[in-house]
């Protein structure tokens, strides 16, 4: 062999026992942090508190990851310190995934749905119900507002938040947005309408406008009826506080029907009984209500009834009103026939 060949050869083998060598080095490097023992999506809750060290070991127990000290390794590029929460692992997910995931917090979220024009009781009731929330919906701080929430104090709304979340966690992301419409309404200067004193008042008329119509179209015209009707120092007559005073602040008949005896119960949210606004809301309510209160439409109604189709039909006078009533009694007794 000459002197050029063998140098060729010399060259080809070292180039092949480096190849050899990077093989050798890359193909378990490669094994142990992109490959994944998970074979199935699967939720991981990490606790407060929860070290690297501790979650690690248990991830590998699970059959999570194949390396503890590749998943601290990844904890440690990624800013060191692992996040509570509850996580959904995907399938095939690697070490160096599981850990970017938890390392930055991206725990898994859910949509809660609060809808417009519910009690605080029957908030809780809801947030309860919901088996991607934890915790309970009471409390006994006294330093703490969310301990003692009254109605009127929530905003509802959709809200996205992490599987896992505490409910009272939740009741105080509603408190809080409910809190900067209020601050933010008081930081423009702005007057509540006439024959309204303060934010309560607002407060109160919205939540009887939210109760009395779904429609957001149709609000301003009902809160043009109830402040008319304060105008003109006529009892308000609005049959949710009635229902508000019957079932001890619930807001919900659950079934059953609004009889004229409930119109003579003794309580200050009874507005057949007392002149004026209640004392506090029956309701918690959306932004159109507020709106609706805050910029009553231009009429002069006094009157509203059902008119069959999911809104209302208004009157400002009484004999007109009659005839509405008495051509919606007529619609009653027509779809009951059916």
């Amino acid at each position: 062999m000459t002197g050029k060949r063998k140098s060729i050869f010399i060259r080809v083998a070292l180039y092949m026992g480096i190849g050899v060598l990077a093989l050798a080095v890359l193909v378990p490097v490669y094994t142990v942090c992109w490959t994944s023992p998970v074979r199935r999506a699967t939720t991981v809750v990490i606790e407060d508190g929860a070290s690297v060290s501790r979650v690690a070991s248990r991830l590998q127990k699970t059959n999570l990851i194949n390396s503890t000290d590749v998943f601290k390794m990844a904890v440690r590029l990624y800013g060191g310190r692992i996040q509570r929460g509850m996580y959904d692992i995907p399938a095939r997910a690697s070490a160096l995934r599981i850990a970017r995931m938890m390392a930055r917090g991206d725990v898994a979220s859910v949509t809660i749905v609060i809808p417009e024009g519910l009690t605080v009781q029957q908030i809780k009731n809801q947030l309860l119900g919901s088996s991607v929330l934890t915790g309970p919906v009471d409390c006994t701080d006294v330093k703490n507002p969310v301990c003692d929430l009254r109605d009127g104090d929530l905003f509802p709304d959709t809200y996205r938040v992490a599987r896992g979340t505490r409910r009272l966690a939740v009741l105080e992301l509603m408190r809080k947005k409910m809190q900067r419409i209020q601050d933010n309404w008081v930081a423009t200067g702005r007057r509540a309408p006439a024959g309204l004193k303060n934010w309560n008042d607002v407060v109160t008329l919205a939540s009887i406008v939210q109760k009395e119509t779904p429609r957001a179209s149709e609000m301003p015209v009902v809160a043009s009826v109830y402040l008319n009707r304060l105008h003109k120092k006529m009892r308000l007559q609005a049959d949710p506080t009635v229902v508000y005073a019957v079932t001890g602040g619930l807001g919900d008949m659950q079934g059953r029907a609004l009889l004229r005896g409930h119109l003579k119960v003794d309580s200050p949210y009874n507005t057949y009984v007392h002149y004026g606004l209640p004392p506090a809301p029956i309701a918690n309510v959306g932004r159109n209500a507020i709106a609706a209160v805050l910029n009553p439409a231009d009429t002069n109604y006094l009157y509203f009834v059902a008119d069959g189709n999911g809104g209302h039909r208004f009157a400002d006078s009484y004999e007109i009103h009659q005839k509405n009533h008495a051509d919606w009694r007529a619609i009653k007794k027509f779809k009951n026939k059916k």
